[in-house]
Order: structure tokens, then sequence, then C-alpha cells
């Protein structure tokens, strides 16, 4: 199993937070995000750990110096969004993968149960998001993504703008599992997309993550969903370091 941690980004909506470092670095109750990441993926016996960095990446080294990672550089991170960052890591796609985005922290229960999952492809789903978005925001609904899920707990739609509650039967949380089978026939089906399509109103540089599952959902296999009952938290935004939702 290896692990690919998808840090590029700015993240401006933590500034001043990130002026001098990247968003992974900032410190949730005294810890920083990506200590915490690095920690759980240790008690869940992943040591193969890459992460692909971009906005102030030197100092992203610097301060895991001391830790075995492999580092991946996306140059266009102020162009680019988290689908042409995780591609940015290719060569490393040679085993079983963990792909986490860097913002999201998580138990090491939830972590487990991604991992025991058989599927082909899966990704966590929290059933209990609601509660976590009403300490977030005021009007959650205008933040959050459709989940649509079959009868069998396969995800039949995410990413898309939710017209009510009743299209989210849970929240994505950027944690996907890949099994080594899989990755040759993504990365194909990656290279054969167009460079000059637009997907959900993004250019093929700037795709969601979510647009992508959603294709691969649509042309290769089902992805299924690993229902877990919060356990995680984002850090989105200075408002979410005050959450007693997560502790780490």
């Amino acid at each position: 199993m290896k692990a690919i941690i998808l840090a590029a980004g700015q993240g401006t909506r933590l500034r001043p937070l990130t002026d001098d470092r990247p968003k992974c670095m900032v410190e949730y109750k005294g810890k920083s995000i990506i200590t915490t990441i690095l920690e759980t993926m240790h008690n869940c016996g992943i040591e193969d750990i890459a992460i692909v960095g971009g906005y102030k990446i030197d100092v992203l080294k610097e301060y895991l110096k001391d830790q075995t990672i492999v580092f991946f550089e996306n140059k266009e991170y102020e162009k680019t969004n988290m689908v042409s960052t995780f591609f940015c890591a290719e060569e490393w796609m040679d085993d079983d993968l963990i792909i986490s985005y860097a913002d999201i922290m998580y138990t090491d229960s939830l972590l487990q149960k991604v991992l025991s999952e058989p599927s082909p492809i899966s990704t966590s789903v929290d059933l209990e998001w609601l509660e976590l978005w009403k300490c977030r925001m005021d009007n959650p609904l205008a933040d959050a993504e459709t989940m649509k899920l079959d009868d069998f707990g396969n995800i039949v739609e995410l990413g898309k703008k939710p017209k009510n509650y009743d299209e989210i039967q849970g929240q994505y949380m950027g944690l996907i599992k890949i099994k080594k089978e899989l990755i040759g026939e993504i990365v194909e089906f990656y290279a054969t997309l167009s460079r000059d399509a637009m997907y959900d109103g993004k250019s093929f540089t700037q795709m969601y993550m979510t647009s992508f599952l959603q294709m691969i959902i649509d042309h290769i296999m089902p992805i299924k969903a690993v229902l877990v009952h919060g356990g995680w938290i984002e850090i989105d935004c200075v408002q979410d370091m005050e959450s007693e939702m997560f502790i780490p």
C-alpha cells in the first residue's frame, strides 16, 4: 500500500495563516494538519508516502526533512486543480493506493475502514456530514454537493449542485482507495481525455476530482462508498480551526 497526499494548493481562504506556509502546515489544536495525516497513516501501517506539493513546497520539504517522504511537484499549481496534482505522481502509482487531500484529518479507525474495503475503487462518505457542515456555515446546502448511492452502496452521482437535501446521501471527503489492478486502466483513461473539453464547467487542468470520479463511474466501473459516521474534519477556512468536531 502506498499513499499520495495532494498538497499543492495555496489555501487562500486560510490567509494570513498560509502567507508563509502551505495549507497542510497550518496547526489545528497545536498540531499541523500534515503531521496528523502522517501519524494516522503510520498508525495504519502505511509507510510508503508521497506528497505532491506546489505552493511553498520548499517550506514543506524543510518541515518534513526528518520524515521518509517522496516529493513530487506541481509547478503549475496556480493554474491547476486536484486531478492535475494527482497525476504529477503518476510514476508512484505501481501499488494499491490511498489518495488523501492535505486539508482533511481523520481518525485511525476511519482510515482503517477504507483500507479494509475490498472493492477495486472506493471513497469514504460521511453519513453525518450535515452536523459538521452546520458548525461550519449558516447555509450548508449552498456549499454541499450531490451524493447519490444505489442499493448496493455504489456511488451513482457526486459533485453536482444539489436542489435539496434529498440529493445528498452523504459527504465526499477527499479520501480514496484504488487497488493496483485498476490503476493502469485509470491512467490510460485519463490520457484519452480531451485537453480542450470542459468538465463540469472547468478546463482539463482545472478539473475537479469529483468530476474525474464521476467519469470513472460512467466509463470504467462503480465506486464503492465506504460509509462512515463522522470522525474527520476539513480545514478550509479560519472558522474551521475553531471546530470541536474532530480531536486528533
